[in-house]
């Protein structure tokens, strides 16, 4: 099956979920849950739930199994959205192609809002989750939920990030950086669709996994980064050149632009290969990866 009909079917599938989670505006407060929908629903290309859902595709589990993995990880990942464009942090002014939260609801608000998407997506994990899914799998995807989103995942690497601004960076420092503030979440969604199975993977199928999903991660970073100094503000959805004129760290600083498209190309011929012993089942996976290298364009 080809990729754009799968991504259509399971964006529209956890648009669809995340709307159920959400709490709805009626519910006090009012303003509060009108701005954590402003932040969730209507927009993003939804990555990381597909991550989940083709993971989990690959390995025979039923989609009912994967909605609330994949609903938890997009809520972290709307979280930390809204939390790096405030004022104290990136500062910018369109996501998704629409104001961001901070600017249509105000920084206090635009601030618990993301709070609110955070507890969230450990609720919609922990209650939600399957019944078929072992109890010490759901456990263990908490476990992994909860340190791909903290200090030493997503939330460490915001703060190398803000941290690097500035100042040159190694390729090695620039790695970790993205291996945590954009890696650990894309690697907890693979794991967590691995998980959601009935039976847990063997653990050379989960290595494997993993591997695929560092290296995406990473791929997925060094795209985003050309795509900041090629692509325009309409196709971005978010301010073109922000990277640049705030001087931050980025792959084709370090590298150039053709050094940043070949290691784009490099990650992608990895992430392919790690898949190799899961057949044709996983040729969603791979479409997934392929799409991540060249999107934009």
């Amino acid at each position: 099956m080809q990729l754009k009909p799968l991504m259509v079917e399971y964006q529209q599938r956890v648009e669809n979920q995340l709307e159920t989670f959400l709490p709805e505006v009626q519910i006090q407060p009012p303003r509060l849950h009108e701005a954590m929908r402003y932040a969730v629903l209507g927009g993003g290309k939804r990555v990381r739930p597909l991550l989940v859902y083709l993971t989990g595709k690959a390995l025979g589990t039923p989609l009912e199994q994967l909605d609330a993995p994949a609903c938890a990880v997009e809520l972290i990942h709307a979280y930390s959205l809204v939390h790096d464009d405030l004022p104290c942090m990136d500062d910018d002014e369109l996501r998704r192609g629409k104001p961001t939260c901070h600017i249509a609801y105000g920084e206090a608000l635009a601030t618990l809002a993301g709070d609110a998407l955070q507890t969230l997506a450990f609720q919609v994990l922990a209650k939600h989750a399957s019944n078929a899914i072992p109890a010490a799998q759901r456990l263990q995807m908490l476990e992994i939920l909860s340190i791909a989103s903290g200090s030493r995942g997503m939330v460490g690497g915001q703060v190398i990030d803000l941290e690097a601004v500035g100042h040159e960076l190694n390729l090695t420092e620039l790695e970790n950086m993205h291996i945590h503030k954009t890696g650990a979440l894309i690697c907890a969604s693979v794991k967590l669709g691995a998980l959601a199975g009935a039976i847990l993977p063997e653990a050379t199928a989960l290595d494997k996994l993993g591997h695929y999903a560092k290296c995406i991660g990473l791929a997925f970073q060094v795209q985003d980064d050309i795509l900041d100094v090629e692509a325009d503000t309409e196709t971005l959805g978010k301010t073109q050149g922000a990277d640049q004129a705030k001087n931050k760290p980025t792959y084709p600083a370090l590298l150039g632009l053709g050094g940043a498209k070949r290691m784009a190309a490099e990650l992608l011929e990895q992430a392919i290969e790690s898949l190799e012993t899961f057949g044709q089942a996983a040729e969603s996976l791979r479409s997934l990866a392929r799409y991540i290298v060249t999107r934009g364009y």
